[in-house]
């Protein structure tokens, strides 16, 4: 599952968690945007969809490895995203 970023390294991984109803999907970084104020991320259909969402929601992201490192960074960001 793929999603967009404004400044995130191509490549990273990024757990991101429905605030909602605790659902998680991680997704790779390969776009950037949204370019829409108050928005962190952009999904793909397929990260939505096992996120339970349609529209926005109030998010949680989680780097889990940046350009192939082996840690986990806590970015601690909720925000809204669309899909």
């Amino acid at each position: 599952m793929t999603a967009a970023h404004r400044t995130l390294p191509f490549g990273t991984m990024v757990r991101v968690t429905n605030r909602r109803n605790g659902q998680v999907a991680v997704v790779r970084i390969n776009d950037r945007g949204p370019f829409v104020r108050g928005r962190v991320i952009d999904l793909s259909p397929a990260a939505g969809h096992a996120l339970g969402l349609s529209g926005l929601i109030e998010v949680s992201l989680e780097v889990v490895n940046a350009d192939g490192g082996a840690g986990a960074r806590n970015v601690s960001v909720a925000d809204r995203v669309e899909r």
